[in-house]
This record gives C-alpha cells, sequence and structure tokens, in this order.
C-alpha cells in the first residue's frame, strides 16, 4: 500500500486485494488506475465490512467525477471482506502530479522521481 494512503488496521489486512481492485478503476481522461494517479487519499474499513474510500480528482471539471465512484463501487464490492462501499470525494488537499506513483509516471512517459 502506498505510503500516501492513510488505511486503518482492518483495511491494511486486505491491502494486496484493496490495491488489485483500485488498478482495475482509471481515469479516461489519463488513461490510468487512480490508485498509481494517487487519487486515492484514504481507506477504512470498519468491522461489518463497510469500506470507505476518500478519494479526489486531478480537477472539478473532470469528466469522470461522477462515473468513478460508482466504478470503485463496483471493483471494491468484489473482495469478499467487504460487505458495501461509500465514496467520499473531497477536494483538499488539492491533487498534485507528485501523488503519481513510480509506476504511473512510467506508465505515462513522465520523468521518474
Amino acid at each position: 500500500m502506498r505510503e500516501d494512503i492513510k488505511i486503518n488496521d482492518r483495511a491494511l489486512a486486505i491491502s494486496d486485494q484493496l490495491v488489485d481492485k483500485l488498478q482495475t478503476v482509471y481515469d479516461p481522461e489519463i488513461e490510468l488506475d487512480i490508485y498509481n494517479l494517487g487519487l486515492v487519499y484514504e481507506i477504512n474499513l470498519d468491522e461489518t465490512g463497510h469500506c470507505h474510500v476518500v478519494i479526489t480528482f486531478t480537477e472539478a471539471g473532470c469528466s469522470c467525477v461522477d462515473t468513478l465512484p460508482a466504478d470503485i463501487v463496483t471493483a471494491l464490492n468484489s473482495i469478499d471482506a467487504i460487505t458495501s462501499v461509500s465514496v467520499e470525494v473531497v477536494w483538499t488537499p488539492v491533487w498534485k502530479m507528485t501523488r503519481i506513483s513510480r509506476l504511473g509516471r512510467i506508465t505515462l512517459g513522465i520523468s521518474p522521481k
């Protein structure tokens, strides 16, 4: 799990599955998954299996603002330990290109850190 994602212990226990599923959800404009793009800020899994994900977007006018949260819900609901998913969109802190992972930078042709 990325160090810049706040994650509780329950979610950390299934972090490999979370990463696998988050890497299947793409920002259609940038053509990179939301995990490597750095759009995920926080993941919490409670004792009932409810997963709450806090995300942002690269910009307020992003065309996927309406569709991306539903894509995340669908992807994460396929994990056995998760019974429900909610997605919270925040605008602060503002997303910056420095949140793109090394793999994401290579994929996009941006010089790796």
